[in-house]
């Protein structure tokens, strides 16, 4: 399977990317010397489609959009590859004000207000920053979040739901603490999973809700968590064909989703996102080892397919669905995605340790481009006012 995945097609940008440039992020800046910025993003892109569409009309004004900043536009103190710094502490300060009073307008966001303070606690920990600080405000927070049937809704009195129980759980665990632990009722928390249990093998994402595959991620991520009991109970509508785990037919249900392009849906039959691509792979290296699970149930070449046609030249970061314009946020949901198959094509841990040689041991052969990320994140997605933040492309 290795030697098959390194002759897998490789996206724009990593084909044509300078493969000296490495250590991008972490040169210092030179006032003396002038920035080496290679030509892949200095120019239009190498290949264009003669048909014009809405959509390449639309493609064309983002890479003029986006190529000022490659180039370094509106940024100081780039390093000698053309890279500016990390605005570290305008993203701290940003995410630190999220975290506490919103306007009234977010009023109409409150079911979704396990998500504002988990992606703000999630990257002030990437960033450094320690948030044990807001384990008392989360949990009181939190609590009244949580409801007697089980499970975490957005806001007080609303339904539970399977996205606000996975950003509350893991807000819990990133503040730390016995008394964020003991919160969850697992008892509750597993009934309900048992009745979000589907007869075809999939989650629905509430009771009586959709089902798709964040269900099947969200709930794989907190039974494995929690440590919640895997046996079903006699009222899940999933014993009516027969499982009796919460894991049963989950794998394959999974399967189901890959569509005819090679990527991931949301559920069989319909259109191939990166985030449902994410949530697929990352369920499947939950339930076991990614080197087992992705290979047997996906067509892994398709999907290496799929997501290497995600990253654009000269922009360099990815879209989420065919077509579709390059997108900050899908730094995390397609870039999440590469580690997961690496490690499905590198084997067991520990395995590349005997062969150096391996394809995906050196970064220039890597399946994606990590210095055109890097390039795209750092010259088209800070917010370059005192803000700070990061977003979608200059222009959002």
């Amino acid at each position: 399977m290795a030697g098959t995945a390194a002759q897998e097609p490789r996206s724009p940008a990593a084909a044509v990317a300078d493969s000296r440039e490495s250590p991008l992020a972490r040169d210092g800046s030179d006032a003396g010397l002038v920035p080496s910025i290679p030509s892949l993003f200095a120019s239009g892109p190498p290949i264009r489609d003669a048909l014009t569409t809405n959509s390449s009309q639309i493609q064309d004004e983002t890479v003029e959009e986006c190529m000022p900043f490659l180039n370094g536009a509106g940024h100081d103190g780039c390093n000698v590859h053309g890279i500016p710094p990390l605005l570290r502490d305008r993203h701290v300060n940003f995410l630190q004000k999220q975290l506490g009073l919103l306007p009234s307008m977010f009023k109409g966001a409150d079911p979704s207000r396990p998500w504002f303070f988990y992606w703000c606690l999630a990257g002030l920990s990437l960033l450094g920053e320690d948030v044990v600080e807001y384990r008392s405000r989360l949990i009181e927070t939190v609590r009244p979040m949580q409801n007697e049937t089980g499970g975490f809704a957005g806001g007080f009195g609303q339904t539970s739901h399977l996205a606000t129980t996975y950003a509350a759980v893991l807000s819990l665990l990133l503040v730390g603490g016995d008394e964020a632990y003991e919160l969850v009722d697992r008892r509750s928390m597993w009934k309900w999973l048992c009745s979000l249990k589907q007869p075809d093998g999939g989650f629905q994402m509430a009771v009586g809700g959709e089902e798709d595959v964040r269900g099947a991620y969200c709930a794989s991520v907190i039974i494995s968590l929690l440590n919640i009991p895997r046996n079903l109970s006699s009222d899940s509508p999933a014993c009516s064909a027969g499982h009796t785990d919460l894991f049963g037919g989950l794998l394959e249900w999974v399967r189901r989703c890959q569509t005819y392009e090679g990527g991931m849906s949301a559920s069989p039959g319909f259109e191939a996102h990166g985030a449902y691509a994410f949530c697929a792979l990352g369920c499947l290296s939950i339930l076991d080892s990614p080197h087992r699970t992705i290979p047997k149930y996906l067509d892994v070449p398709r999907l290496l397919s799929w997501l290497s046609s995600r990253q654009y030249a000269p922009e360099g970061g990815f879209s989420g669905r065919t077509n579709k314009l390059v997108d900050g946020c899908y730094s995390h949901w397609v870039g999440g995605c590469w580690p997961l198959m690496e490690a499905s094509l590198r084997g067991p841990e520990g395995q590349d340790d005997q062969h150096a040689d391996h394809p995906l041991t050196q970064a220039d052969n890597s399946l994606f481009s990590r210095n055109s990320l890097i390039r795209y994140i750092f010259c088209c997605c800070q917010d370059l006012s005192r803000r700070g933040g990061l977003r979608d492309k200059p222009s959002k």
